[in-house]
């Protein structure tokens, strides 16, 4: 794998910390050409890096979880990654490499169709959706003395929540 500089680095057998390959060569090849590799111009300038180690990169960081600026020293520089991955998720590259890839692994049968789900948790609400709120009449009362009153025992109410527009 190359590191930020383009100069190949091998790998530590065994390492936890510096993760291969996402992408398997076969997976590389089906999808090599939604990604075209961008020459230097006439007027010469800094060499592009090239777009496997950025794919991996950001598949590494889609993977983790982790913050951008904690991806592995063997990827491209994080600047590098995160504008490729931008660029390629406006231009809908993204979607056909998965749309690609989802074939493959189907028509190989390592898609278990019966485990699929969608997980919403990141959807955001449409607007004009019943929200959940608080009536008024089951507020609790706002004044500067209840938080030193708290071992006293008060007459209260759980507040109630209902479906309003």
């Amino acid at each position: 794998m190359a590191n930020r500089s383009g100069r190949v680095v091998k790998l530590p057998t065994g390492s936890t910390t510096e993760p291969g390959y996402e992408l398997t060569d076969e997976q590389w090849h089906l999808i090599a050409d939604l990604f075209p590799e961008t020459p230097v111009g006439l007027k010469g300038g800094r060499p592009v890096m090239a777009s496997r180690p950025c794919v991996e990169g950001i598949l590494w960081m889609l993977r983790s979880g982790a913050r951008w600026k904690d991806l592995p020293k063997h990827f491209p520089s994080t600047t590098t990654c995160w504008r490729r991955h931008k660029q390629w998720s406006e231009s809908g590259i993204w979607e056909k490499a998965w749309a690609r890839i989802a074939r493959l692994l189907d028509r190989q049968g390592r898609v278990k169709h019966e485990e699929a789900i969608a997980d919403g948790t990141f959807s955001s609400a449409k607007k004009g959706v019943k929200r959940l709120a608080r009536p008024s009449e089951v507020k609790e009362p706002r004044s500067w003395f209840l938080p030193t009153r708290l071992g006293s025992h008060l007459e209260s109410t759980q507040p109630v929540l209902v479906l309003t527009k």
